[in-house]
């Protein structure tokens, strides 16, 4: 099987069984990161470019360990140690680095849209590994896996999305994976952290209560606060967030049931999870992790076309 698109540039252009066919080839692969020898031929002669104009630990990490997992040669792209520094377009980089025989091109941007301008302009593979507020859809993908390696399925889970939904990529992909998958999504935080359109527009429940959400849901995906997104101040202060939307244990122990609790990283501790949440028996945060190297050889893997087996 093969997926319907060339490229990965969000979760809204991906199939139910595009969606799938990721999610089963990633159970394969993180068998093969459980042997000895961690390391498979699959993309021996593909050349794959990380193109990051943002600043990156873990997704920047987890795509260059999958693709060397994988064989493939990889160059790495920093914008502020490049030519883009000196002012070089985003084409004349890309086509710059083409030349060099390149045939896939992993992309954060901060500019919305700049994945899918690519994907326009040059043959290569693209994906998406963060654009603006748009999409992350290898996250949600990795989120989606470790919800169902932790409860067996997505289909009919209660799934709250918590915190900073205004400005984070990761909350409109999930919602669209999340959506098609069959789950049941709330979302929650300040009112001047939730568009008001996103409701009617995504046919998702919303409510200003971590309480209320807490005790409905199944999963809690925790969002970081993304201050540098924000020009302007939208709540008092983080202490003051912290006490309103910030997860306790005391808030877990009151429930009567458990939760999974996610996080997609990095972490204002104190602000979004108390410590000892992040780091408690209800957490998968780092199945997470581990699960994205996963994933995102699935992805690199389908979008390169390979039939031979791992």
């Amino acid at each position: 099987m093969k997926l319907s698109t060339k490229h990965l540039l969000g979760i809204k252009d991906l199939s139910k069984e595009d969606i799938n066919l990721i999610l089963s080839t990633a159970e394969q692969f993180k068998e093969v990161l459980q042997r000895p020898v961690k390391k498979v031929p699959s993309l021996r002669d593909i050349t794959i470019v990380n193109l990051f104009y943002e600043n990156s630990t873990r997704t920047r990490m987890s795509f260059e360990l999958a693709e060397k997992r994988l064989s493939a040669d990889v160059l790495n792209f920093a914008a502020s140690s490049s030519s883009a520094a000196k002012g070089e377009t985003l084409l004349d980089t890309v086509n710059n680095i083409l030349s060099m025989k390149v045939d896939m091109v992993v992309m954060r941007h901060s500019a919305s849209g700049a994945p899918h301008f690519l994907a326009k302009h040059i043959p290569a593979a693209i994906v998406n590994a963060g654009d603006g507020i748009n999409e992350h859809p290898t996250q949600a993908l990795l989120d989606a896996f470790s919800m169902k390696e932790k409860l067996g399925r997505i289909e009919g889970l209660k799934v709250a999305i918590i915190g900073d939904i205004m400005h984070s990529r990761v909350a409109l992909s999930n919602l669209y994976l999340l959506k098609k998958m069959g789950a049941e999504v709330l979302v929650v935080g300040p009112p001047t952290l939730i568009p008001t359109y996103i409701g009617e527009a995504l046919g998702v429940r919303v409510t200003y209560n971590l309480q209320e959400a807490l005790k409905w849901c199944d999963v809690a995906n925790v969002l970081r606060i993304q201050l540098e997104r924000q020009n302007q101040p939208l709540f008092s202060s983080l202490r003051e967030y912290n006490l309103a939307y910030g997860i306790k244990r005391s808030n877990l122990d009151s429930l009567g049931k458990e939760i999974v609790i996610m996080h997609p990283g990095p972490i204002n501790r104190g602000v979004e999870l108390d410590s000892d949440v992040a780091d408690g028996k209800s957490s998968i945060i780092l199945n997470q992790v581990e699960n994205g190297v996963a994933v995102r050889m699935a992805v690199l893997y389908l979008l390169a076309g390979r039939d031979d087996n791992q």
